[in-house]
Order: structure tokens, then C-alpha cells, then sequence
């Protein structure tokens, strides 16, 4: 074997640096968790002031600031041994009701990570690991994750990207919102159009658990409501649009799921299908994005499909051509992308 030593020690350098973010990903979830965002975002400071910020220990808060320096989260000025959040960093890690909480990922990445024997025996057997299986963070990090999306684009951009749909819910128009989750997406929907009744559906008693009580301390339980079912299973019919918040993927039966929701649907009304930014073909996600999804995907999106009964394992990166197969063999006659951010891409269903 010949080895370029060049190229070995670049390949080692990229490693280092993968090493340093795998670690400094615990850090990331220790800010989110213990506010250090949060109370370095008051302005600079010294370990020691903002130990007392956030009522921590110096030493460890000392450790922590070196280590998101070095790793560029935040500031150090040399002249005053302080540390600092730029306003963008501060955008992005001090804020978790924000269009922005990078945080929330890590939260979500560290609890998917928490079942790694359970899916490497998976590797082995080709079994599935469930979605209600995982860690607690799993859930918690899914939401913090996804619903600053949702709050930039959901109301503002994808909902007014659809033919007609805006229109509909301000004046009243009935919603399934199917794998809701925790609830976010169905209360944020039941928050802009009072006129209009939202259902959310998960198939997690624990999470629509506290998806009902997210939706009461918002005030909108009167007309958010939700119920525990599959995507396959969900009640009601008449519906003026049906979404799918990048849940579609983890199905195993997401052609069932279609199905379903064409026959929930008023004759009129839309399928809303939010699913990870993906090209169709592998070398089109050799990205950094799509090194995000294919790793998510390994540890939640095929296990999850697997453990169903229904055949299919889409898997994150799926692509247009494979969701606008599954809409064509649900029998619905019209599909287009209607908009997408460098997370998401987003589709409309029709009848």
C-alpha cells in the first residue's frame, strides 16, 4: 500500500475537526440546557462573571468558554480575558423561541446517539427500532430543532406559497396536522388562523400528551386538538388541507398514509408535504446537508420505517421523484414544489 502522506494527514486534519464537533456537541446541549447562551448574550464576560450569570461553577464555565471559542461559537479578547456573543451568534444560540436555535440540534442529534448499540445490532439484523423506543431527547430535540423553521416559514411563506390555502383558514377551514409530534406546527397553525380548527395525529401517546398541553398553554385548545394515531388511522374527512411535516419519510407505510389522506380530504383541498432538502440522485446529497439527513436518517428515519409494517424505508433524502411517485400511486393527479430553504423542500398534493 502506498500512502500519500499528504493526503493522509489532510484526511486526519478533516477528522480532527469531525472529532472536535462530535464532542463539542455536549457542550452545545450544557449551554442550552444551564442558559450559558442565554446569560453570555447580557454581554462579555469573564468565567467568573458568567458563572454568576447563569449560578454555575467557574471552573467548569471556564472550560466550557475555552472550548466554544476554539471551536468558533463565540469571541475571546485576549486584552480583557472575556469571552462574547456576536450578534449573529447570539441570533442563533441564545434564542430558543427564535427563527433560529441551532442548540436544539445537538439536543436532538446526542439523544439519537443515545441508541447506538440498539441500532447497531439493527446494522446486523435489518431490524427496526421504533420512533417511540428512543430517548426522551429524541423528542424534545425534534421539536427545538424543526419549530424554528416552522416559525420563519410555516405562516409567512409555505402555507401562502399554496394555491388557495391561505384564503381558506382565514376564513375557517378545517386542518389535519398528521405526525404532529409535540405539537408545534399545529399550534403555530391554530395560533395565525383563529377562524379555523387544527387536529394533530402522532401515533406517540407521550408525545401528544404533551402536544395537548403546549396547545392549552397557548391558549388555542380550544380549537387545537389532537388525538393518538398513525398517519394511517387519523379520523376526520372534509379536511381543506392535510400536512406532513417531515415525517413522510419515516413511514413505513407511506403509500397507506397517501392513501389516507386523499380520502380525509374535501374534494377541494391540499396536501402540505414538508420533507429534508434531497436531490434525486446520492451524488446530489454528497453535502454537508446531506451528510446531516443520511447520518438522522441511519439512527431514527430507517429504523423507525423498519419497525412498520408496509415495506417501504424512504429514508431522509429521499428526493422529488420518490415523494411525487407515492402522491401519483395515492391517486392524486397534481404535484409541485412550491417553495424550499436549505433545510426543506416543500410540496403540494392535490386531487
Amino acid at each position: 500500500m502506498t500512502v500519500d502522506q499528504d493526503k493522509l494527514m489532510a484526511f486526519i486534519h478533516q477528522f480532527a475537526g469531525d472529532l472536535g464537533a462530535t464532542i463539542a456537541a455536549g457542550g452545545a446541549v450544557i449551554g442550552h440546557r444551564l442558559g450559558l447562551y442565554r446569560a453570555l448574550a447580557q454581554g462579555p464576560a469573564t468565567p467568573e462573571q458568567l458563572a454568576e450569570r447563569a449560578q454555575c461553577s467557574p471552573r467548569y464555565v471556564a472550560e466550557w468558554l475555552r472550548g466554544q471559542a476554539a471551536g468558533g461559537y463565540i469571541g475571546y479578547d485576549s486584552s480583557t480575558g472575556t469571552f462574547a456573543l456576536s450578534e449573529e451568534q447570539a441570533f442563533a444560540l441564545a434564542n430558543p423561541d427564535g427563527p433560529v436555535y441551532l442548540p436544539g440540534a445537538f439536543v436532538l442529534a446526542l439523544g439519537a446517539l443515545k441508541a447506538e448499540p440498539q441500532i447497531t445490532e439493527a446494522f446486523r439484523t435489518g431490524a427496526g427500532f421504533g420512533w417511540n423506543e428512543q430517548d426522551g431527547d429524541v423528542f424534545d430535540g425534534c421539536e427545538l430543532f424543526f419549530r424554528p423553521g416552522y416559525l420563519a416559514d410555516l405562516v409567512p411563506n409555505w402555507i401562502p406559497a399554496l394555491d388557495g390555502v391561505e384564503a381558506k383558514l382565514k376564513r375557517g377551514g378545517r386542518v389535519a396536522d398528521v405526525g404532529t409530534g409535540l405539537g408545534a406546527s399545529t399550534v403555530l397553525m391554530a395560533e395565525a388562523y383563529p377562524e379555523s380548527t387544527v387536529s394533530g395525529s402522532d401515533y406517540h401517546d407521550g408525545s401528544i400528551e404533551l402536544a395537548r398541553k403546549r396547545a392549552a398553554d397557548a391558549g388555542v385548545a380550544n380549537r387545537a386538538s389532537f388525538e393518538v394515531a398513525s398517519a394511517q388511522t387519523f379520523s376526520g374527512t372534509g379536511y381543506d388541507l392535510v400536512t406532513t411535516f417531515d415525517c413522510l419519510h419515516d413511514m413505513g407505510d407511506p403509500l397507506g398514509a397517501a392513501r389516507h389522506i386523499r380520502q380525509a380530504l374535501a374534494p377541494d383541498g391540499t396536501w402540505l408535504i414538508v420533507e429534508p432538502a434531497a436531490t434525486d440522485t446520492v451524488e446530489g446529497n454528497l453535502n454537508p446537508v446531506g451528510r446531516i439527513y443520511y447520518g438522522f436518517s441511519a439512527f431514527l428515519c430507517v429504523p423507525n420505517a423498519l419497525s412498520q409494517p408496509g415495506g417501504y424505508s424512504l429514508g431522509a433524502q429521499a428526493g422529488e421523484n420518490a415523494i411525487r411517485q407515492i402522491t401519483a400511486d395515492a391517486g392524486f393527479t397534481r404535484f409541485r414544489r412550491v417553495t424550499g430553504t436549505i433545510l426543506n423542500d416543500v410540496y403540494e398534493a392535490r386531487l
